[in-house]
């Protein structure tokens, strides 16, 4: 083989070992970053990742928001008219945040069973819903109606 075939199989090598150095790195990071979304049944089912984190969405219970003194830290519910996750979210909520509303939230599953978010997200017009958060409400039952017969 002649010195100057060899040197270009080398760098041809080279060139193909880089490119997939560089294709793994981009997976592994893509890995790493990939977020899923979870509806309130499949948490409480033991569907989410433990020590991961994800995206949960629902509506927030009527009557749930708690907000101890002299604190920043908020509790409330999510629910998808079918099961309920307690999240706790230390910060400022968004302006749109209200009982009855469609939420996302970005956290993590403690080991008690309670959703530690780190980011909150509303809804930003009463006809607007996280489509996520339609989807996964759609394919539970119908919440009941109040004060009907």
């Amino acid at each position: 083989m002649k010195p100057i075939r060899r040197q270009r199989l080398i760098l041809i090598g080279l060139m193909l070992a880089g490119m997939g150095l560089a294709v793994a790195f981009a997976l592994k990071s893509f890995n790493e970053n990939l977020m899923y979304f979870f509806s309130t049944t499949e948490v409480v089912e033991g569907k989410a990742p433990e020590n991961a984190l994800f995206r949960i969405g629902g509506m927030v219970v009527d009557g749930s928001v708690d907000r101890p003194a002299e604190s920043l830290l908020v509790r409330f519910k999510l629910t998808d008219f079918n099961k309920e996750v307690t999240v706790e979210y230390t910060g400022i909520l968004p302006d749109l945040f209200r009982e009855g509303q469609g939420i996302v939230a970005k956290g993590r599953l403690s080991e008690s069973g309670v959703f530690v978010a780190e980011e909150v997200l509303a809804k930003h017009d009463e006809n607007y819903m996280p489509p996520e958060v339609a989807d996964s409400l759609k394919k539970q039952p119908e919440p009941p109606a109040e004060g009907g017969i």
